[in-house]
């Protein structure tokens, strides 16, 4: 069989000397031991050393985990390398540094230090570390943010765990540092290059395989999960050769709106012109590597939708479901109601993968079609057969009306054909979060009327305590978030997300659609998501 480490590159080399770190690690967790340290506090003795946590509620945490060595100096662009070992036990009760991000209108900028040394974990398990179980199901989350934004320590998954599992958040490198395509970096001429942020969630995942059956986990019962590009970001991993046998199910939410990645020769060309603006015309590694943090963050640069590198990624995610190479593990794919409301209202939107302006503002009856052209790129006339499809006045304002086509074309549509894909081969469950009086906490407020939009559903699962407006659950929506947070822990612990009190039916595939709708504070089964969200129209059927 081919593997990734059969590919004769330096990433490749570098890939299979994780791999063998990994498999020597998890052939030493099933030996470990823990012991309480000072208070009862538990230490855990990982590959590279000994690290002290501290009890949270249900449980136990160890925050600021490195899994990868800083990747900084001759190390900035490259795979990422096994951290060094230390001496003694280390202290793991504080996060460590969040990776470099802009922080201009950045409703996710985690507080706290921001540094190149970034790339930490953090573990929370609800058993006290000391019993060498290994025995408890693991779900890894993958933060969203545009590959630009956001950090491992803005979710707290302590209820979450309290449900019977071992989480792990994560930080990656993010923006131009995780993300850049330049001939200079390549490894040879014509690639591979970019795509460092993946490179970095694929160690994370050896990390994983190598260290987690010492805090409870079990390495052979791994989930990964993630939200927006965090969601993208799990299924580039479903796709990605080097990420087999690193997990066994995956949860995407909200993740399918960049199913077709940019070719390395048009990221590259985007390379040379970022470089250029950040202060390095003569377009050299050299130059790149010794360019200031700030200049790179504060430079415009988006990630999204990630490049066909030839190493991480050898063919768009979308070709690659659609003719099946795939890692076959049971999915949970879903949306919620209205994604694009959050953006349209700041006059932004996602489409093809990019945030782009709505040049019309405010959107208005007389500049609609001409928005919907210059959001969706299309021609003139292909502006009008859709504003025939989604007419203005049938909508409480042209922004509403706006904001609902371009989320069914860049988000529903996609998640319910990678669906359709998806469930031709291995069990599928699909949902819509439907909770349109979930609080709004990443803005002070949204278009009218109240919807369940992008980023709705975080709260159900994670407390979020540095959401810039935080919200409180009411009853019905606390009741909503046990179930849900009980069926994630289910999935990850059987592939089902099924519970005696949410039996959760699989999708069924064209024409037979299972779309369960989360709503408080009874979720219940719904038939109609491809008419509502018109994705005969958008051509999935």
């Amino acid at each position: 069989m081919r593997t990734a480490c059969s590919l004769r590159t330096s990433l490749a080399a570098a890939c299979c000397a994780a791999l063998t770190l990994a498999a020597t690690g998890a052939s030493a967790a099933a030996t470990s031991a823990a012991i309480p340290g000072p208070g009862g506090a538990p230490i855990v003795t990982t590959v590279s050393g000994a690290v002290r946590g501290t009890a949270v509620p249900g449980g136990y945490a160890f925050l600021g985990l490195p899994y990868a060595a800083p990747p900084t100096g001759n190390l900035r662009w490259r795979p990422p390398q096994r951290p060094a070992p230390w001496r003694g036990v280390r202290d793991a009760t504080s996060f460590a540094p969040s990776c470099p991000q802009n922080p201009t209108a950045n409703p996710f900028l985690p507080p706290g230090t921001m540094s190149e040394n970034c790339l930490y974990l953090n573990v929370y398990t609800p058993a006290a570390a000391n019993s060498g179980e290994g025995s408890r199901p693991v779900l890894v989350w993958i933060h969203g943010g545009g590959l630009t934004q956001d950090a491992g320590r803005n979710y707290d998954p302590a209820k979450l765990a309290a449900d019977g599992i071992v989480v792990v958040t994560i930080n990656y490198r993010l923006g131009a540092l995780g993300f850049l395509a330049h001939p200079a970096l390549a490894t040879r001429p014509g690639g591979p290059a970019g795509n460092y942020g993946l490179m970095d969630q694929q160690a994370a995942l050896r990390w994983v395989q190598a260290n987690i059956g010492r805090f409870g986990g079990d390495q052979h019962n791994v989930t990964i999960a993630g939200q927006s590009a965090g969601g993208l970001s799990v299924l580039a991993h479903l796709v990605s050769h080097g990420s087999r046998g690193l997990f066994q199910k995956a949860i995407i939410q909200s993740g399918a709106f960049a199913l077709n990645q940019q070719p390395l020769a048009d990221a590259e060309t985007a390379g040379e012109a970022f470089a250029a603006k950040a202060g390095c015309p003569e377009q050299t590694a050299a130059c790149l590597r010794n360019l200031p943090v700030a200049d790179l963050v504060n430079t415009p640069f988006t990630g999204i939708p990630g490049v066909v590198d030839g190493q991480v990624l050898t063919e768009p995610i979308g070709i690659a479901l659609a003719v099946g190479r795939y890692a076959r593990v049971p999915i949970l794919d879903g949306t919620n109601r209205d994604e694009e409301r959050i953006f349209v209202t700041f006059g932004r939107a996602i489409s093809g993968g990019t945030n782009v302006a709505v040049p019309g503002q405010p959107v208005t009856a007389g500049n609609y079609q001409t928005d919907v052209s210059a959001v969706l790129g299309v021609s003139a006339p292909r502006a009008a057969t859709i504003a025939a499809q989604y007419p203005p006045a049938a909508y409480p304002s042209p922004a509403v009306a706006l904001s609902t086509l371009v989320g069914d074309a860049s988000f529903a549509c996609p998640a319910l054909q990678v669906d359709q894909l998806t469930a031709q081969r291995m069990p599928t469950f699909a949902y819509e979060f439907n909770d349109d009086a979930a609080p709004e906490i990443f803005v002070p407020s949204l278009l009218p009327p109240p919807v369940a939009t992008h980023g709705s559903e975080l709260q159900y699962l994670f407390d979020l305590p540095n959401a810039p407006v935080p919200g409180t659950l009411n009853a019905g929506q606390q009741a909503l978030a046990a179930s849900m947070r009980a069926a994630w822990a289910n999935f990850a612990t059987s592939g089902n997300p099924s519970t005696a009190a949410l039996p959760w039916p699989a999708f069924g595939g064209a024409g037979r659609a299972s779309v369960f709708s989360l709503v408080a504070p009874q979720p219940r089964l719904e038939t109609d998501f491809a008419a509502r969200h018109h994705c005969s129209f958008w051509g999935v059927r």
